[in-house]
């Protein structure tokens, strides 16, 4: 540790959340979430403290899953986002109709409407994210939603597909900001309830002839399942990078960066919300 006040190492707090999973009948799990400034997904307490010295870090944003086609395809995971050493899992992407293909991921894509078996539900990665809801293939076949940072995806029951898992409440920014939400399952003929979308960014299902809605940009939310009938799952949403380190740092981040921050007490919070592979961030 620094022995000189507002000397480099510093004292920095994080929340990392990874892109959230492309839909198709399933809904896409959210995007893994990891943070020592409060709960970390799957149920996970806040990770350690860390210092950073001066010098260079990565920082990465990962984009969203794409949603498939829910006779063909299922959606495609998420992208991971990165923040130094702290890494966190792509979300899982949601299974088409009628074909055991969701995948696990920071937290576990939905099974896609079935009447030709029950998929299990796709885990979440520990310390990230929760499962994604399974199916059920008694008739009329609901599907699954995604997995949430918070809670796992639902299970399709009856008439009514599952709703994505809640996400996870950060308050690191000042203020309560729930992320990393689950995409609900898609619907068909005689399912009388598509899923909802989980708290945090996850996007809806559509029961009503249409595309999954996307999850939402720099939540990681899961994209929600299309309805049956060629149509495409919504996509999943972009993660986010957040972290903040005493006002006394000098911060300055690589051309394609983009963020804001915001003095909040005696630390400035640096919120990510575009960044590619090579960006770093100069702490000095």
């Amino acid at each position: 540790m620094s022995t000189t006040f507002g000397a480099s190492p510093y004292p920095c707090q994080y929340l990392v959340v990874a892109g959230g999973g492309g839909a198709s009948s399933g809904g896409g799990g959210a995007g893994g979430y990891r943070s020592n400034a409060g709960t970390s997904g799957g149920g996970a307490s806040s990770e350690s403290a860390l210092s950073l010295a001066s010098g260079v870090y990565s920082v990465t944003v990962g984009a969203g899953g794409p949603g498939g086609n829910v006779n063909s395809a299922p959606g495609t995971p998420g992208v991971s986002s990165v923040f130094g050493t702290i890494t966190t899992v792509g979300g899982g992407s949601g299974g088409r109709i009628n074909n055991d293909n969701a995948s696990a991921g920071g937290s576990g894509g939905g099974a896609g409407l079935a009447s030709v078996g029950t998929w299990v539900a796709k885990a979440g990665e520990v310390g990230e994210g929760f499962a994604g809801g399974a199916n059920n293939s008694a008739v009329p076949h609901p599907s699954g939603g995604g997995g949430g940072a918070g809670a796992v995806g639902v299970t399709g029951t009856g008439s009514v597909s599952g709703a994505g898992g809640a996400g996870v409440s950060s308050s690191i920014t000042g203020s309560a900001v729930t992320r990393a939400g689950g995409g609900g399952g898609g619907g068909r003929s005689g399912i009388s309830s598509a899923g909802a979308g989980g708290a945090g960014g996850g996007g809806a299902g559509n029961n009503a002839s249409g595309a999954g809605v996307a999850g939402t940009a720099n939540t990681g939310g899961g994209g929600g399942g299309a309805y049956e009938g060629s149509l495409v799952g919504g996509a999943g949403g972009s993660g986010v990078v957040i972290f903040s380190l005493p006002t006394q740092a000098i911060v300055t981040f690589s051309g394609g960066v983009t963020q804001t921050s915001a003095v909040v007490g005696a630390n400035r919070v640096y919120t990510v919300t575009a960044a590619g592979a090579s960006d770093t961030v100069t702490i000095g």
